[in-house]
């Protein structure tokens, strides 16, 4: 059963009106396949370390149909339930606890989801992806402890408000709105991925994958940061000329429906050298042929950053790429730091966000927005929920 066939019954679920300032309104999971319900639950109260934000969008991410549906529980651990999911809330700090400094009340901020213990010893070199604890929250757990961290945070940001570590925050400048905001979490899994691989204004980059959500978000920081050529491969003719449209000049693009093969492409782009750095940013299922046809058109001493969805072994020719000095970089998520560096990219206007399409929900259509997510334009479609909002009649 899929969320669309039992999408009329969640509408006779989800007629909830707050009668109390102590509750709020939470989009809820209380048993597999079954739709969000509607449900009044305590408001919660910021910790010492915490604050509290009132949601103002949060992002409905492609990948999220299968986490609610567990069919990722072999991969990664999840939340019990009733559990409140949402990966990318922004909003206002409502209140904070006492120790929280350098953060004030009506602050409009960015959540990054990362939790993690901060003492262990990936967590003291920054490596937040290598703690034991590590959670996306209101997503999935990474680490073999992440159960505390769902029990230590368990609101998402399908809510009215949610708890957050201070080191959460990402504070967001004005022109960013909330609803560019909900997206930032798979802006940040690109642009950690380009950091990674040290592109700069040298980099001649491969996106593949560039018309999808991750890919989308991959050229415009790659513009940001300078790279003067980018090449794109994707699917469909239409989005990979949007793709080239936001900047013609430093865009090439290239569909795998072509007979001519990925390598020969982009070598023929860079003088029979191949890219220097391969950004891989596929959907979650898609098949390890896909990545392959990228990976031959790495270049000596390329950097390969992985990011992608790809589930399934990938043979690697181990010889190859030690013969030609080429490195293998796998890629999670990225640190509030990076996030932070992303809102001065757009404070200053460097990246330009503007090519997003913003589709926004109310807190009780979600169950609706989660059926019509896969009707998106590739990587420009943003569907967001947005709990301010209420059911229009």
């Amino acid at each position: 059963m899929t969320i669309r066939d039992v999408l009329s019954d969640a509408d006779e679920r989800t007629n909830v009106q707050d009668a109390d300032a102590s509750l709020m309104r939470a989009a809820r999971l209380h048993k597999k396949f079954e739709p969000l319900t509607i449900d009044l639950v305590p408001r919660p109260s910021p910790r010492a370390s915490d604050v509290l934000v009132q949601v103002k969008a949060c992002g409905i991410v492609p990948n999220v149909v299968n986490v609610l549906n567990y069919s990722l529980e072999s991969v990664v651990s999840l939340p019990p339930l009733p559990a409140i999911f949402g990966l990318d809330a922004a909003g206002v700090v409502a209140a904070k606890g006492e120790l929280v400094h350098g953060v004030e009340v009506g602050d409009r901020v960015y959540v990054n989801p990362i939790r993690y213990c901060g003492s262990c010893r990936y967590c003291r070199m920054g490596q937040h992806a290598g703690c034991e604890y590590s959670t996306l929250n209101g997503y999935f757990g990474m680490g073999s402890k992440a159960l505390q961290m769902f029990q230590d945070y368990p609101y998402g940001g399908y809510a009215e408000y949610m708890t957050a570590p201070q080191y959460s925050l990402v504070k967001l400048p004005e022109n960013v709105s909330f609803e560019t905001a909900a997206r930032w979490g798979y802006l940040g899994t690109a642009y950690a991925a380009l950091r990674r691989a040290s592109v700069d204004m040298s980099s001649t980059v491969l996106i593949n994958g560039v018309s999808g959500t991750l890919g989308v978000g991959g050229v415009l920081f790659a513009l940001a940061l300078g790279v003067p050529k980018i090449l794109g491969v994707g699917r469909d003719i239409e989005l990979l000329e949007r793709v080239k449209a936001i900047d013609p000049h430093r865009i090439h693009v290239h569909s795998t429906n072509s007979r001519i093969s990925v390598a020969e492409w982009v070598r023929s782009h860079t003088d029979g050298c191949g890219a220097d750095v391969v950004l891989d940013a596929l959907p979650t299922g898609a098949p390890a042929e896909a990545f392959l046809a990228a990976l031959d058109a790495l270049g000596k001493c390329g950097r390969h950053v992985n990011c992608s969805g790809v589930l399934e072994c990938v043979p690697i020719n181990v010889p190859k790429y030690t013969v030609s000095s080429q490195t293998l970089i796998g890629s999670c998520w990225f640190t509030t730091a990076q996030g932070q560096e992303m809102a001065e990219l757009a404070a200053s206007g460097r990246v330009n966000l503007d090519v997003f399409e913003n589709r926004g929900y109310a807190l009780e259509d979600i169950n609706t927005a989660l059926a019509e997510v896969n009707e998106r334009k590739g990587g420009f479609s943003n569907f967001v929920v947005l709990p301010d909002e209420r059911r229009s009649k």
